[in-house]
C-alpha cells in the first residue's frame, strides 16, 4: 500500500488486494512522518 505524505490527516476506504473486502484507513502525518495508522474492515 503507498501512503501519500502531502495530505497531513486522511481517511479513506481502500480494497483490500487479498480478499477484496473495503478496509477504512484513518492515517496521520506530521513532519512527513507516519504518526499515526489505523485501519478496521468493513465486512461485507
Amino acid at each position: 500500500m503507498m501512503l501519500d505524505i502531502s495530505v497531513s490527516n486522511q481517511k479513506y476506504i481502500e480494497d483490500c488486494e487479498v480478499c477484496c473486502n473495503p478496509i477504512e484507513l484513518t492515517i496521520s502525518f506530521v513532519n512527513r512522518e507516519l504518526e499515526y495508522f489505523k485501519a478496521n474492515s468493513i465486512e461485507q
